[in-house]
């Protein structure tokens, strides 16, 4: 007997949810049954270039021996075990491998198993601090408008109130203090009017502010927004100045996507916090961490409840994503990676620069291996990601922003068919 076929897009629609969706009138989906490369194959034979890394993951491409061969051998070993009580060797190298990459005061890591709950990691880190130094008045965060952190509760309490996706939720999120997002574009010198905003709310009312939290110079999901490094400089300073804790949000920008391992390095300065996720495995498995300096730590430590933090995800600490992610990470040790992100940025300036003077385009914006066009009005993603599967690539607009931030390891002629594919939907 013949087995039965199932339409499985049919199955798809009518059961699966997927994100930023409606299940009644669902954006359509394509199948994709393979992945190698910059490549993503479809169940019906058609091949795409991925322009977006499977939201900003994949920096090695897919299918990758290195990544492949360090997951097949952990997953022989142990694939997973609780990190409370125990610990494993991928973990433990895994640590040294980003502590060698990171900004050298940290060093103190808590692993997680997403970006958002990095983010709420993060926030309880920084209230818990002042709490152990008996200033429980110190709960609330400061941030800037156009900034992205996730889509869980404490992430979307710091993510744009107005502007962002949670708008809805305000009314039961935490009330945190949001100033007006830099406008200093990333090459020019920085406006003073562009940290007054933070200068006066930190005058008035540091004795109930936690922690500073941004994306350093690339705000993403929030509006792909790129900005003065000179911001992160003042931000150090004025958090010492006050006593505030600074909270990097690196998860889209780590890993060598600006053009730097992490992107507050294009300032020269390190917080007092930093999550890390998206890149740290190479696309693989779902893995984050925070990371917090000594002072934060020990403040920790040294509070009431035996300085215990309280927080602590089934899956944090994962061996096979950990085993991954270190293969990912040794890649970038090993490998020139600085060298073909300069390269896709100069690609991605020459093709997209011109397009500053189309009539449907507001502003371009390139950094690193990140190109950026923002429309005039909102894109139609179902009608674009038509267009973009029938061009052979594959692009994912949101809002009025048409972007792609390709594998590393993508060639000069696939990335010119993501650009002339994202020019050539501006005439549709």
């Amino acid at each position: 007997m013949q087995p039965v076929q199932r339409d499985l897009l049919a199955v798809d629609r009518e059961q699966i949810w997927h994100p930023y969706t409606s299940m009644r009138n669902p954006l359509p989906v394509y199948q994709v049954a393979s992945a190698r490369g910059v490549r993503l194959k479809l169940s019906d034979g058609r091949e795409l270039i991925d322009g977006m890394s499977s939201w900003w993951t994949a920096i090695h491409g897919y299918n990758h021996p290195a990544l492949n061969a360090a997951a097949t051998a952990q997953i022989e070993k142990v694939s997973h075990v609780m990190f409370g009580g125990i610990t494993h060797e991928p973990a433990i190298t895994l640590a040294e491998q980003i502590f060698r990459l990171a900004p050298r005061s940290l060093d103190r890591i808590f692993y997680s198993d997403s970006g958002s709950v990095s983010v709420e990691v993060a926030i309880k880190m920084a209230i818990q601090f002042w709490f152990a130094q008996d200033r429980p008045r110190k709960t609330r965060l400061l941030t800037i408008r156009s900034g992205y952190h996730g889509d869980t509760f404490g992430a979307m309490s710091v993510c744009d109130p107005d502007n962002g996706m949670h708008g809805m939720f305000g009314g039961v999120l935490p009330q945190h203090i949001f100033v007006p997002a830099p406008r200093t574009r990333f090459d020019e010198p920085m406006q003073n009017a562009d940290i007054e905003p933070v200068r006066d709310v930190l005058e008035q009312q540091s004795d109930e502010i936690a922690a500073i939290i941004v994306e350093p110079v690339v705000q993403g999901a929030g509006g792909m927004r790129i900005y003065s490094p000179q911001v992160l400089t003042q931000l150090r300073a004025l958090c010492d100045q006050h006593d505030v804790l600074l909270i990097f949000d690196e998860i889209a920008t780590g890993f060598g996507r600006t053009g730097k391992m992490f992107a507050c390095e294009h300032a020269g300065v390190a917080p007092d916090i930093m999550c890390i996720g998206k890149a740290l495995t190479g696309g693989y498995l779902s893995l984050a961490a925070t990371l917090a300096n000594r002072r934060v730590s020990d403040g920790i430590s040294a509070g009431d409840n035996d300085g215990v933090f309280m927080h602590g995800p089934t899956f944090m600490g994962n061996p096979l994503a950990c085993a991954v992610a270190s293969a990912s990470l040794s890649l970038l040790e090993s490998g020139d990676w600085q060298t073909s992100v300069r390269r896709i940025e100069a690609q991605l300036k020459s093709d997209l620069s011109p397009l500053a003077d189309h009539p449907a385009v507001e502003d371009v914006r390139v950094l690193g291996a990140i190109g950026v066009i923002e429309c005039h009005t909102a894109i139609d993603v179902a009608k674009a990601q038509a267009y973009f599967v029938s061009e052979g690539v594959w692009i994912r607009p949101f809002g009025k922003l048409l972007y792609i931030m390709p594998p590393y390891i993508i060639d000069d002629d696939d990335l010119s068919q993501l650009t002339t594919a994202m020019a050539g939907l501006l005439d549709q």
